[in-house]
């Protein structure tokens, strides 16, 4: 089915697009959410995501998932977005430290999952957050990941590994 949609987009069907992205919308959703752990940005990321991958929608080439093409789109404007918003990085901390709590309420009563494993999550900066979730929970190789962020396998491996150190030790702590 995905593939006759891909074929329809690319030829330029717009409703083959829309609904193309529509049918994957509440996955790609859910990554950015916990991506960004900020509604806000998340909305941003995901308008930006659909307008990039429909404006470069030719150059998708079938060589990985078409899943994986926009989780690598949404990733690298996600990263963008911190790049441009380094200066500013003390706001940007208290903007996350003060939406916390609004974010974990909000989910709960979305029937998102929340528990103590993703409280311990948001706490890690994006560079190993986003290795983490790719990894563990989405289920993508290192190389995948690698690729979709442009580093090294073995800085994503590293990522990966610091992040469950931190996220056990955070576990430990809390008693669980």
């Amino acid at each position: 089915m995905n593939d006759k949609l891909i074929d329809r987009a690319k030829s330029g069907d717009e409703e083959a697009f829309v609904e193309l992205f529509q049918t994957h919308y509440s996955f790609f959703y859910k990554y950015i959410i916990k991506m960004t752990f900020d509604p806000v940005v998340a909305e941003d990321i995901m308008q930006e995501t659909m307008l990039k991958s429909y404006l470069n929608i030719q150059k998708y080439d079938g060589s990985s998932n078409w899943t994986s093409w926009i989780i690598t789109i949404a990733t690298r404007i996600y990263i963008d977005y911190l790049r441009k918003k380094k200066r500013e990085r003390w706001l940007f901390k208290k903007t996350k430290e003060n939406y916390s709590d609004l974010l974990r309420w909000q989910l709960l009563h979305s029937g998102y999952e929340y528990d103590d494993i993703m409280d311990i999550i948001h706490k890690l900066d994006a560079n190993h957050r986003i290795p983490l979730l790719l990894k563990h929970y989405y289920g993508f190789r290192y190389d995948e990941i690698a690729k979709m962020l442009g580093i090294k396998e073995g800085t994503v491996k590293s990522r990966v590994h610091k992040s469950i150190l931190i996220v056990r030790k955070g576990l430990q702590v809390n008693g669980k």
